[in-house]
């Protein structure tokens, strides 16, 4: 049984092209970025909403060989980034200010070893906080990983 829901991103409105493409840039620059060291990639980008893939690499195992809990912590907040960013005011400001996570299953290494996958939704959108909400989970066995309620505040352009 898999706990992931295939058609979450169908809930969300197609982006405009011209959104999308500044979107699926993020964590893409000249020098390594946090999202580039972990290897957060982006899948799908719609309306308040993103899908993204934390490949799984040994570098993230902590000692007693699971993924993590910063990684997982990290995917489940960049998730957010650009579903938040996307509608804010170009120049903006936006910063996490509170997240929860729960972790309820982890990712071991070795043969059973698989990629993260999370998303991240608005759940209410304000013209200084925005409310949010993401899980991630098993990328083979669509197993729920953990889940996060986040907060973001909005600061703008000066």
């Amino acid at each position: 049984m898999t706990d992931f829901d295939p058609d979450r991103a169908k809930r969300f409105e197609v982006l405009d092209a011209e959104i999308a493409a500044r979107w699926s840039a993020f964590g893409v620059s000249d020098e390594v970025t946090y999202p580039e060291l972990l290897g957060i990639e982006i899948e799908e980008l719609r309306t308040d909403y993103c899908r993204m893939r934390l490949p799984f690499r040994t570098e993230l195992l902590q000692g007693a060989g699971f993924l993590h809990g910063g990684a997982m912590a990290s995917l489940l907040d960049h998730v957010m980034v650009p579903a938040v960013g996307m509608g804010v005011a170009e120049g903006a400001n936006f910063s996490t200010v509170d997240m929860h996570v729960q972790y309820l299953r982890g990712i071991a290494g070795g043969e059973r070893a698989e990629d993260a996958v999370a998303e991240g939704w608005v759940t209410r959108r304000g013209r200084r906080t925005v409310f949010c909400e993401a899980e991630a989970f098993g990328a083979t066995t669509g197993h729920l990983l953990a889940k996060s309620i986040l907060t973001y505040a909005i600061s703008p352009p000066r």
